[in-house]
């Protein structure tokens, strides 16, 4: 018998949600699992085997990240099975920068009101972007928090766990002058910058359904396309050529991002005409009037990762992530510099 307790119902809680709100979401959790997974769902903490196989000194490297006011678009458009891909994305796009294979993934979602089958379409994005990631959803936690969040909205946060062996950790020491930087291209906003796109658009008042031919879909699929994935080309790549530094083009745009792949002393020169800036991005500038640092500052302007490769790798380096399913270009390269990051 699943306990029950009319006190707390009345207080707007109702567990009994929660069950069927498990039950509905089973099988999208059931089929992220890894060969390491030894738990289900529903238990006290979720159990994975390390195979450690080939790696001598095993590193782990942990990340978590929420999705931001982008959960409003969701809200609004009262689409909810996308956000969690988001979520997911967050964390393994930037474990991976360290060279780390995403084992697990957990998730929290903090409702005003739990309605089953709105939690279970937030959790099948999750289990969507495990999959894309090859990580496992080993757990995770559904809070009804009435009082707190209005009924009709909620947050999500996540949390994952990787490893490295110790000698493949990439970092920014081996960075030199001369390495050529390589952007793999982002599908759209992906998940920073919402507060301003949020303003710009006047979002709550927006029509989400108008029809954009710059866009060639409405404002608000545009706007709510999930982040892309990049754990799996990456593993790829590491495995044919020298990967000396990554970074995950997230808020702070290439302006707070590039430079943290940078040794002191060395500098992005990124070439300006060689990037594709998607038309959602020009439109945000236009319609905002905002200055163009400012837009490279915040978004990432249709590169949502940064590779660093030596110039005599790019070549194959190009053909790996290609062949891997992304979109990827030479941007620029390392120059002598204090300046971070130069957009010429």
């Amino acid at each position: 018998m699943k306990s029950f307790s009319e006190s707390y119902k009345a207080a707007g809680v109702d567990v009994t949600a929660g069950y069927k709100a498990v039950e509905l979401m089973k099988s999208s959790v059931a089929s992220t699992f890894t060969k390491g997974v030894l738990s289900g769902i529903g238990g006290f903490g979720g159990l994975f085997e390390l195979d450690l196989t080939g790696i001598e000194k095993p590193v782990l490297v942990s990340g978590t990240d929420g999705v931001g006011t982008k959960l409003k678009l969701a809200f609004l458009m009262n689409k909810h099975n996308t956000v969690g891909i988001d979520c997911v994305a967050m964390c393994v796009n930037d474990i991976i920068c360290s060279g780390a294979k995403p084992l697990v993934f957990l998730d929290y979602v903090a409702v005003g009101k739990n309605i089953p089958e709105r939690v279970a379409d937030i959790v099948s994005g999750v289990a969507d972007g495990c999959r894309q990631a090859g990580a496992s959803l080993v757990g995770g936690e559904t809070a009804e928090m009435p009082g707190f969040y209005s009924p009709d909205e909620y947050d999500l946060a996540g949390f994952s766990v990787g490893v490295v062996d110790k000698a493949r950790i990439l970092d920014n020491e081996n960075v030199k002058a001369g390495d050529t930087i390589i952007s793999l291209a982002s599908s759209g906003v992906h998940s920073n910058g919402f507060s301003l796109v949020r303003k710009v658009f006047d979002i709550e008042n927006a029509n989400l359904g108008e029809y954009y031919p710059e866009l060639g879909k409405t404002l608000g699929e545009e706007l709510l396309t999930p982040t892309r994935i990049y754990v799996k080309a990456i593993l790829a790549l590491m495995d044919a050529v020298k990967i000396k530094s990554i970074s995950h083009i997230t808020g702070g745009g290439f302006y707070e991002n590039i430079p943290r792949a940078l040794p002191k002393g060395l500098t992005a020169k990124i070439d300006k005409k060689s990037l594709v800036i998607p038309p959602i991005f020009k439109l945000i500038q236009q319609k905002g009037g905002i200055d163009e640092r400012d837009m490279f500052n915040t978004y990432n302007m249709g590169t949502g990762m940064c590779v660093i490769v030596p110039q005599s790798e790019a070549q194959t380096a190009l053909k790996v992530l290609t062949e891997a399913g992304e979109t990827a270009r030479v941007i620029g390269e390392v120059v002598v510099g204090d300046e971070g990051v130069i957009i010429a």
